[in-house]
């Protein structure tokens, strides 16, 4: 994880999001455990009480669950859970905006995935 911090949002949010992206990819796995409150917040110089939010937060919306003296764990099927509702999120918030930007530049559908294609292969 990145030590840079936005000052737009909160960093307990940023450090969820962050947690989010790394279950998504797959960099956290179902059954993993989470770091330490102590050590993520040593390493990133932040309160502990400000990374235990962040978890918390993680634990309330179902993605990770707290076992009794182990710590914090990702639960089975939260990636799938991720998945499901980032699409969504896309779907409703971010695609109608890079829809009409794709109308105004007058791109079409097969011109993009040319774009991507060629992307992909260099």
């Amino acid at each position: 994880m990145s030590v840079h911090w936005n000052d737009s949002q909160p960093i307990y949010w940023q450090l969820k999001e962050r947690t989010i992206a790394m279950i998504l990819d797959k960099t956290l796995a179902e059954g993993d455990a989470l770091p330490s409150v102590r050590t993520v917040a040593a390493e990133f110089q932040l309160n502990p009480i400000t990374v235990s939010k962040s978890y918390q937060a993680l634990v309330d919306e179902g993605l990770v669950e707290k076992r009794r003296g182990l710590g914090m764990f990702v639960k089975a099927g939260a990636r799938k859970q991720l998945i499901k509702s980032e699409r969504e999120k896309f779907l409703q918030e971010e695609w109608p905006a890079m829809l009409s930007r794709i109308r105004q530049l007058g791109l079409d559908a097969a011109e993009l995935l040319d774009e991507a294609n060629e992307k992909d292969k260099g």
